[in-house]
């Protein structure tokens, strides 16, 4: 195979992981997650790390922060950003069926998705395939977007994080895997903005529902919440939440629930 000439697969896999890697972590060819991708597409983790670097040039989100990456990509590069950028559905499942077909593998074991599938056949087996392959890519973009950490906390464990939709996956299928719609949160917040118990106002601050404020005196609300009242979020280097998305989450589900909440690590 040249190595001077990308493919078209080559260029569709390398695109979906330039959004699920931190962008402070594409540069380096010593990265897992290139050095474990590299072979499976033919190219050296050196080749595959530069491949990243020249996506910036075209990434209009690192554009304004003042960082204008690599000036090398390529017309095929170009070509291919225009085709699938916004289109994430898309990009998620051809970059998956992709690597499926390299690796002579089911899109659900190159993914490690739920033993269960194996025993499900037909439409019904393609529908979960889509939904999970979706779900992974959205999570990985979000957190790859927050730098793998939560945006309240700061906390960097991934087990830990959740790709928390702000309007709700069910609630916009046009928007569900929008990376502008998403937010990383630990499980703890993400359980308490899923439930309106916070939100993150339009200027990206916490803000607490009155179910919080009125146990502020109980040491769990003060530690896990009160702490952060009207504390700025971290931003993402990529994706920030858009505002009328965020517009939504304080009308229509802040403070809307009347529920019990508990603090359980």
């Amino acid at each position: 195979m040249a190595r001077d000439n990308w493919t078209r697969d080559q260029l569709i896999v390398a695109l979906n992981l330039y959004w699920k890697i931190p962008y402070n972590k594409i540069s380096g060819s010593s990265s897992a997650i290139i050095k474990q991708m590299a072979p499976i597409i033919e190219r050296s983790p050196a080749a595959l790390a530069y491949k990243l670097m020249n996506f910036t040039s075209l990434d209009a989100e690192k554009q304004k922060i003042g960082n204008k990456g690599k000036s090398a990509a390529s017309s095929a590069d170009k070509e291919i950003w225009d085709e699938y950028f916004g289109n994430w559905e898309k990009l998620a499942l051809d970059s998956s069926i992709i690597l499926s077909t390299l690796q002579n593998k089911p899109i659900e074991d190159i993914l490690d998705l739920e033993p269960e599938l194996k025993f499900t056949e037909g439409r019904e087996r393609e529908r979960i395939v889509k939904t999970r392959v979706n779900q992974n890519d959205f999570r990985k973009r979000i957190l790859a977007s927050y730098n793998e950490k939560c945006s309240i906390t700061g906390i960097s464990i991934t087990s830990l994080l959740v790709a928390s939709h702000i309007i709700p996956w069910s609630k916009n299928t046009q928007e569900r895997l929008n990376p502008k719609n998403g937010i990383c949160l630990n499980s703890i917040h993400d359980r308490a903005f899923d439930k309106g118990l916070i939100t993150i106002t339009t200027d990206f601050k916490v803000k607490l529902s009155d179910a919080i404020l009125q146990k502020r005196k109980e040491l769990n609300i003060q530690k896990y919440f009160i702490e952060y009242e009207n504390q700025p979020i971290i931003l993402p280097d990529r994706f920030i939440p858009a505002v009328e998305f965020l517009e939504y989450h304080n009308r229509n589900i802040f403070n809307k629930m009347d529920l019990k909440f508990e603090i359980r690590l």
